[in-house]
This record gives C-alpha cells, sequence and structure tokens, in this order.
C-alpha cells in the first residue's frame, strides 16, 4: 500500500485521512522506539480541533449589587467587593482550533523537547491565519534548538508552510523555486553558532508516483536517527486495511 499507489484516496477522503493520520504517529513512535537511545523517548500527540465561536455579551448588574467598601451591619470592619472596570473592547470572537498530529522526541533528564515531528493537517492550511500560527509554532521551536520535521501530503491545499516558516525565520530555501509544491518532507534545525548560529534543512518534494523519503531526526547537535516515511506510512495502511 505505498503512497505512490493510493496518494489520492487515503488523504483527499475524509474518512481515510483522518484514520490515516490519527494512526501514522504511533506508528512512527514504534519506528523510532529502536533506535532512540535509552535517554530519549518519543510519543505520539493527536489533538481533533474544531471552529467554535464564542459569543461576548454584557451582563447588568442589578442595582442593589455592593460595589466597593461593604459595611458590615454588625458594626464590623468593612469588606471590599470586587468591582472590574468595564472592557476597553467588546466583541464577537473565533478562535481557531485546528487538528494536531505529531510525534514529540524528548531527553529523559528534565524531559526536554529535542525534535518535533508534525504531521500537516488540512486545517493548518485552510486560512491565513491558521498558517501564520502553524509557521510562528515552528519557528519558535526551531529558536529553542528542537528539530522539526514537517511532513505534508495535503492536496486539497496548495499552500506551502515550509515556505511560511522560512519567512518566519528569515531565510529562504533555492530548492522550494518560484513556486513551492504543495506536498513535500523537510526537516530543518537552528544550530547556534557565536552571535549568527545556522539553519539547516533537509527539503524533498513529494508527489504522486514517488517514493516518501527517509528524513534525520537530530536529537543534538551531533547525533539523530533516521525516520523512514515509507515504511511507516506502508504499515500505518497495513494496519487499517486501506487497499
Amino acid at each position: 500500500m505505498p503512497l505512490r499507489d493510493h496518494f489520492h484516496a487515503p488523504f483527499t477522503d475524509r474518512r481515510n485521512w483522518d484514520e490515516v493520520h490519527g494512526m501514522w504517529p504511533a506508528v512512527i513512535v514504534q519506528h523510532l522506539a529502536d533506535q532512540l537511545p535509552p535517554e530519549y523517548f518519543a510519543a505520539p500527540k493527536v489533538h481533533l480541533g474544531r471552529q467554535f465561536e464564542i459569543d461576548v455579551g454584557t451582563f447588568d448588574a442589578p442595582s442593589d449589587q455592593p460595589r466597593g467598601l461593604v459595611e458590615d451591619p454588625g458594626g464590623g470592619a468593612a469588606t471590599v467587593v470586587w468591582a472590574p472596570p468595564e472592557p476597553t473592547m467588546l466583541l464577537d470572537a473565533e478562535l481557531p482550533d485546528v487538528d494536531e498530529y505529531e510525534v514529540l522526541i524528548h531527553h529523559q533528564d528534565g524531559r526536554r523537547l529535542v525534535a518535533a515531528i508534525e504531521l500537516i493537517s488540512p486545517s493548518n492550511k485552510d486560512r491565513p491565519e491558521t498558517r501564520k500560527q502553524f509557521a510562528t509554532k515552528c519557528a519558535a521551536l526551531l529558536l529553542n534548538e528542537v528539530c522539526v520535521v514537517l511532513i505534508d501530503v495535503i492536496t486539497s491545499r496548495q499552500s506551502n508552510l515550509y515556505s511560511d516558516l522560512l519567512s518566519q525565520v528569515n531565510q529562504n530555501d533555492p530548492a522550494l523555486g518560484d513556486e513551492p509544491p504543495a506536498t513535500y518532507a523537510v526537516t530543518s534545525r537552528w544550530c547556534p553558532r557565536g552571535k549568527r548560529g545556522r539553519f539547516e534543512s533537509w527539503y524533498h518534494p513529494v508527489s504522486p508516483g514517488s517514493k516518501l523519503p527517509v528524513l534525520p531526526v537530530w536529537l543534538d547537535d551531533t547525533s539523530g536517527v533516521l525516520l523512514d516515511l515509507e515504511t511507516t506510512y506502508e504499515q500505518t495502511c497495513r494496519t487499517l486495511r486501506i487497499v
């Protein structure tokens, strides 16, 4: 069940897409378990977001509600009732809550995060605000010296979040060309080198008919493990019996 034979079906049909991306992080964790040194561990994280609205309204307090100092009828000391000021802005708000499919690798010492493997979802790409939210999150991880792996096989959205991420950190990858492809897999990391540091990427475009790449996942400056995306994807499809 390689991706090259089933590229469109799992990732344009919502049911198949949810099943594959829900299972794929767990398979990746199993794949990495035998490679990781004993001081590291990987764990899947799946968050199924939803778009929701918060209606913010005003409430008028009863006219006899005490505000400020209140005298004790028994003659005791006065108490203070909290009287918050009126807000300077009041409006209906819609907060994005996107789907997240990821594998996080931690060092056992203090559970320090060293790598984040992100399986990009349609909700990460469907609106400018969610694309910016995702790129900002990944940029913050990189600046904290966390290796970031992006896996984007979403054919229904044409934006390229790796390109958005590069814009966040003021970098450019000539491999993207003038029209960055919508599907790809890439590993990126930021290595401090004095005042400037060094940004490194291992970028692979992905398309129907091609094989998913093997990506490095860095644990520190000099050591890491290999993530075989083709093997883990095929195992996911076999487990789910997607044919």
